[in-house]
């Protein structure tokens, strides 16, 4: 399977131009044989806003006009492409990756880990448990920019069966060097891909590095953009290998059981809230923050 990463340098505010411009993305990764397609976090809105009613303009509902658009543009190409919105969920907004393909929307997944820059001033964190799809391409799961900085995110995914975790977002200069072995370690400590679409270009002052990029189940990075421009990035996927979670290099001296080596009786502190406690439940229920209320 290939699968292609959009490097892309959207708009703000300007959300018709760029779905215009990730359609014509999609049409040309499918061109060059991509099955799935990824871009970047907020594709269609971009993200440095200054208040919580510029962002909400830009916002729309899922299943909405632009993934209808999406859908469309997936059946006419025969592909699944995973994108970034803003999410009108009634009068919360919500930072929202969709996956899409010919049958249209195919699942949703709200980033449960937020940072408060730009957008994400403004919404309100997903609560709802990770899940895998399965599709024709392989098993996919979702997550968004700063949820990588939590480990047990890829890891439930993993132990869901997952091949692939896509990885849309808008990672700024700051954070550059994190690029350098979050993608790296996410795939190899779980025996997946890794594919990581970040975008390009300032907005409002703020630089996002690129780097996007596609690392294997054994940490090898297959393809890597660059600091800037946009850019289509290709790369061939084999989701048997990511199905091999028994690895035995050589003669099998040395074996790896990734999964079936893991000791969960001893990992009690990693269900333990941030006070020390432990939780009842996967993770706290966030505050909801309506459309217009920005956070204090």
């Amino acid at each position: 399977m290939r699968a292609g990463i959009v490097q892309s340098d959207p708009k703000l505010g300007d959300v018709e131009g760029n779905l215009r411009r990730c359609v014509e993305r999609l049409e040309e990764a499918a061109a060059a044989g991509c099955s799935l397609v990824v871009f970047p976090e907020c594709a269609l809105s971009g993200y440095i806003f200054a208040s919580a009613e510029e962002a909400a303009r830009c916002a729309e509902p899922v299943p909405g006009p632009s993934t209808d658009a999406l859908g469309r543009a997936c059946r006419s190409l025969g592909v699944h492409c995973v994108l970034g919105l803003l999410e009108r969920d009634g009068d919360l907004l919500r930072n929202t990756a969709v996956l899409i393909g010919p049958d249209g929307l195919v699942s949703s997944y709200r980033k449960s880990h937020i940072a408060c820059i730009g957008a994400d001033c403004f919404t309100t964190p997903g609560d709802d448990d990770y899940a895998v799809v399965d599709t024709p391409l392989g098993r996919i799961g979702m997550q968004v920019c700063y949820d990588w900085r939590f480990p047990e995110i890829t890891r439930v995914l993993a132990l869901q069966g997952a091949d692939i975790v896509v990885h849309p977002t808008n990672s700024p200069v700051a954070s550059r060097d994190l690029a350098d072995f979050i993608p790296r370690t996410r795939a190899v400590e779980n025996a997946v891909y890794f594919l990581m679409a970040n975008r390009v270009g300032t907005e409002v002052g703020v630089t996002f590095f690129g780097h996007s990029q596609v690392v294997d189940p054994l940490g090898r990075v297959l393809v890597e953009g660059g600091g800037e421009g946009e850019a289509l990035l290709i790369a061939e996927i084999d989701v048997e290998l990511a199905r091999e979670k028994t690895k035995e290099p050589g003669e099998g001296q040395y074996a790896v059981r990734l999964f079936e080596d893991r000791r969960p009786e001893l990992y009690g502190d990693v269900t333990r809230g941030g006070d020390g406690t432990r939780s009842s439940s996967p993770r706290t229920k966030p505050a909801q923050r309506p459309i217009g209320l920005p956070r204090r």
